[in-house]
């Protein structure tokens, strides 16, 4: 059996077990079991690709700044993958808050009386609070302590952490080349490295997805689905529409790629990302998937897809716009056309600074709704529902960075 054939059952196996169990969620055994055997066991995959996360960060962002400076070619390959982030990010919280305003989800329904009590509700708001000016934040994108900065990488210094290795990486490219060759040979070695742990972790990613799905479809079950069916229906088909549609235009337009070819060939990484909920965790194997399977160019695809598992969100982003617009008409909030047009640019901003982690983009739907006069109590009506939302949305970010990165890759003159 190909390796994406068992994770696909495996994740249909985890899925119809945890749901089949949810009615006996309060049995101490099976509550026992899901503590002792099946939060170890996905912990313990993801704890494996997080640990060569960093590393491979930094060895492959250099690698791919230092190969591309020595090419004239980073200045080309940055504009191509900022015009097609911001495009891309664009039409995917177009194509939210169009499905938000033609379907209205939110309008009549009930709001739980739960939902203002919810303890994580209150977590996240503190973690709003905590949000820094634009300002400060854009002067930290600059760390002042690389090494405390790749201890922090997984908690939201990613972007700190990637301006670091592309200084380095450029600084490589104009030192002496006797000099930097030793500096080269170390990172292509570590990157190396990095690759053997993820291909002897996707021995154990089977197992691994089955306890990630199951924990999920245990501990929620499909009630949750009943009350917020809507608003999780519009949300799944606008990343539907995002990925077969808008990906589908990108890639017909500027690539000679087939596109139905080119998902098929990611259709592994794609059940990854959907298991994990964690662009970062994914972003490991798409590194190897890239230059493998999709035969990109490695300084390119190292380039796009590091920069991309933080800066490209359009599931992200997508999923906030209809958020902030859900949760307007859930409270009767009506919301003016420039008010709309200022969700879509905080949306797109957003996703940008979005931890690639699950749950990373809800305390910046929070400081959306706030922004627009949205009770911050509206949180807990999509935290039932919020880890499906966020597989679903992790899945299209993740394809996305692949789609971007091909379209950089190819050159001009084959556009």
């Amino acid at each position: 059996m190909k390796n994406h054939h068992r994770l696909l059952l495996s994740l249909l196996l985890g899925a119809c077990a945890g749901l089949v169990l949810h009615p006996y969620a309060q049995s101490e055994i099976l509550q026992a079991t899901n503590r002792y055997l099946m939060e170890p066991v996905g912990q313990l995959f993801l704890r494996l690709i997080f640990m060569i996360v960093v590393p491979m960060v930094m060895s492959g962002l250099m690698l791919g700044v230092y190969q591309l400076s020595n090419h004239h070619g980073l200045a080309r390959v940055a504009q191509r993958t900022l015009f097609f982030t911001v495009l891309a990010s664009s039409a995917s919280v177009v194509i939210g808050i169009t499905l938000v305003n033609l379907f209205q989800p939110g309008v009549g329904l009930d709001i739980p009386q739960s939902a203002s009590d919810s303890s994580a509700v209150a977590k996240i708001g503190q973690n709003a609070a905590q949000a820094k000016p634009v300002v400060q934040s854009l002067l930290e994108i600059i760390p002042k302590n690389p090494f405390a900065t790749a201890t922090q990488a997984l908690e939201g210094e990613m972007l700190a952490l990637m301006f670091f290795s592309l200084a380095f990486g450029v600084a490589l490219s104009v030192s002496a080349a006797g000099n930097a060759s030793r500096w080269i040979e170390l990172l292509e070695e570590t990157y190396a490295a990095c690759l053997l742990v993820v291909d002897t972790a996707m021995k154990f990613a089977p197992w691994a997805v089955f306890a990630l799905v199951f924990q999920s479809t245990f501990k929620f079950g499909h009630q949750i689905l009943f009350s917020l069916g809507f608003y999780v229906l519009i949300v799944v088909a606008g990343l539907l529409l995002q990925q077969s549609l808008i990906y589908t235009l990108l890639l017909r337009l500027f690539t000679r790629i087939k596109p139905l070819t080119f998902f098929r060939q990611c259709r592994e990484v794609y059940l990854y990302a959907f298991a994990t909920a964690s662009s970062n965790a994914t972003l490991p194997r798409s590194l190897e998937l890239a230059e493998q399977e999709l035969k990109l160019k490695p300084e390119v695809s190292r380039f796009v897809l590091t920069i991309g598992s933080t800066a490209n969100q359009n599931g992200t982003a997508l999923f906030e716009g209809i958020t902030v617009l859900f949760l307007a008409q859930v409270y009767g909030v009506d919301l003016t056309l420039a008010q709309q047009v200022q969700v879509v640019l905080m949306s797109i901003l957003a996703g940008i600074g979005t931890a690639g982690v699950p749950g990373g983009s809800l305390p910046l739907i929070m400081i959306l709704t706030q922004q627009v006069g949205i009770p911050a109590e509206g949180m807990g009506l999509i935290l039932g529902v919020d880890r499906l939302l966020d597989m679903c949305r992790t899945t299209l970010n993740v394809s996305g960075d692949l789609v971007i990165a091909a379209l950089v890759d190819q050159p001009d003159d084959e556009r």
